[in-house]
């Protein structure tokens, strides 16, 4: 299964429109497309970061760790296409930003949703501090 165009097309930002376009966005498209380059820049090289999912609370500060090893690497691992987002949305409580996201994701034993709300600041064009919670793969009929 392929992403969808849109989903394509988004990914393709010039860097103009990353500029404009907001950090959680950047972030969730880059995530979406497992683009790992693009995830390490967007986080600044000792993020303080914390994400909860079913069964497990993870915790780190190098973005290797987070990008490859806990993001691409166990949630997202390659058997895991992201195939569409289905929703995101932008907004902020004082000095920290949120994304909300939900994907697509096909899995060998089937389709699924995820949601993630992402809790995140920033110093200058860099993620400085990640809170990610995760509801965990739901088979895409129930969701």
């Amino acid at each position: 299964m392929t992403m969808n165009t849109t989903m394509a097309t988004q990914r393709s930002t010039t860097k103009e429109s990353a500029l404009t376009t907001p950090m959680g966005e950047q972030f969730t498209r880059a995530l979406a497309a497992k683009d790992a380059t693009r995830l390490k820049a967007l986080m600044h090289s000792d993020v303080d970061f914390r994400a909860l999912t079913p069964g497990k609370a993870w915790a780190a500060n190098d973005t290797d760790e987070i990008v490859d090893e806990i993001m691409l690497g166990t949630w997202f691992d390659p058997e895991r296409q992201i195939t569409e987002v289905l929703a995101m949305d932008n907004d902020h409580i004082g000095p920290v930003e949120r994304v909300g996201y939900r994907f697509a994701v096909h899995c060998p034993d089937g389709e699924f949703v995820i949601e993630q709300q992402a809790y995140y600041r920033t110093e200058g064009d860099t993620i400085t501090w990640l809170r990610i919670m995760c509801t965990g793969f739901l088979p895409r009929g129930r969701a």
